[in-house]
């Protein structure tokens, strides 16, 4: 198990923000494609599509106090808020510090963008914050509205990606440690094969400028599935657990289909409950793995103080990963 010296922090809480599920009849009509074209490649059903109030800050704030409320605590409780997403609308500010302000809290609040492996870079942070004795309560959320990126017409991306926020709240704790190290690690001589990148658009005779979500799917997959089960069977070694002690694993929602490959590749036991939130919400990168987690706490009966083995990876290309105890 984990022997780290310094203070220990767990996982107390997680909370939720789903825009309106969306069915992928309509990008499949948008596509012109049959429903089936989507579902048989991505294992996306449904996904959650913001409207024009749910912006990734209204998101962000929602998450938050659902996660504050699962614990039964008050905002004021909270001493840092970290905020992944890589869909701030502007350069500047932050979406943390804004979240913050909804929260009623001047507190140490900034973003980290690292895109799908966004969540469990900032959770490490927020772990780091509390055992150097920085922080004692760290609200850490992931949020993004991944159809603002998006080209409708683009086959690779149009049918997957979605919106959404998720967050967990972490505080010290006397008890043992309820987060593991972190794996984690780049390959930046293959980010061209997922990025966001200039485009020029014409409408109403005028033309604009903006970022669109470019993808390889096949050099992304390729790259997953040579890179993320070792990350796994790394982030097990690293806290000292088997399998045996694990009662979920909840990787980044990229694709069912890419899920279920990296899953078996593992050889999972089939009492560990692979997440699977994707084929409702859609993929909604920083948001997805925070999203997974909630889901499955809600609807699976794991044993508080079992571990739930959580991993992201995507644009960058970059993956990081550890364990938490269930709260």
């Amino acid at each position: 198990m984990i022997t780290e010296a310094g203070r220990s922090c767990r996982v107390v809480s997680a909370g939720a923000y789903r825009p309106t599920p969306v069915d992928s009849l309509v990008a499949a009509e948008q596509l012109g494609v049959d429903r089936e074209w989507i579902v048989s490649r991505t294992g996306v059903e449904t996904r959650g599509v913001a409207g024009p109030a749910e912006s990734v800050v209204a998101m962000a704030v929602l998450a938050a106090q659902d996660a504050l409320s699962a614990a039964g605590v008050s905002a004021d409780t909270v001493d840092a808020v970290l905020v992944a997403t890589s869909t701030n609308p502007q350069l500047c500010p932050a979406i943390a510090p804004q979240v913050a302000e909804a929260l009623g809290l001047r507190v140490a609040a900034f973003d980290i963008n690292i895109a799908c492996s966004g969540f469990c870079y900032t959770l490490h942070v927020a772990r780091s914050l509390i055992v150097a004795g920085s922080c004692d309560t760290v609200l850490v959320i992931g949020a993004d509205r991944m159809l603002d990126m998006v080209n409708p017409s683009d086959r690779a991306t149009a049918p997957v990606f979605a919106d959404g926020a998720g967050a967990v709240l972490v505080s010290v704790t006397d008890g043992p440690s309820g987060i593991g190290p972190v794996v984690w690690g780049s390959s930046g001589d293959r980010a061209a094969a997922l990025e966001m990148r200039p485009t020029m658009f014409e409408a109403n005779n005028n033309s604009s400028v903006r970022a669109e979500l470019k993808m390889d799917g096949l050099a992304v997959t390729r790259w997953a599935c040579s890179t993320v089960p070792a990350v796994v069977r790394e982030v097990l070694s690293v806290t000292g657990i088997g399998w045996d002690d694990v009662a979920m694993f909840v990787p980044h929602q990229a694709n069912w289909k890419l899920i279920q490959r990296i899953a078996r590749s593992l050889d999972l036991p089939e009492k560990v409950a692979v997440a699977d939130d994707v084929r409702l919400a859609g993929n909604t990168s920083s948001a997805s793995v925070p999203l997974a987690l909630h889901r499955l706490l809600s609807t699976e009966h794991a044993g508080s103080g079992q571990w739930a083995v959580l991993v992201g990876f995507g644009s960058g290309l970059a993956y990081a990963g550890q364990a938490i105890r269930i709260p």
